[in-house]
């Protein structure tokens, strides 16, 4: 997952070295933390976070697969 979310980031920013993907694992969950420079923000998030919520899904549709 977290590779996956990584390789999408890195599509849609311009500087894709600044984006890192951190994973924080709880008890019967897993939070992916996304970070990009400041200036990409609005890239990942996109207009009415359209694109995040893209994101979100294919990775929801992804960890259901595995």
């Amino acid at each position: 997952m977290k590779s996956l979310m990584e390789y999408i980031a890195k599509a849609l920013v311009d500087n894709p070295d600044q984006v890192s993907v951190s994973e924080v694992s709880e008890d019967q969950t897993s939070v992916l933390e996304l970070k990009v420079a400041k200036e990409d923000l609005g890239k990942v998030i996109g207009k009415q976070g359209r694109s995040a919520r893209a994101m979100r899904t294919i990775l929801s549709a992804a960890s259901t697969k595995i």
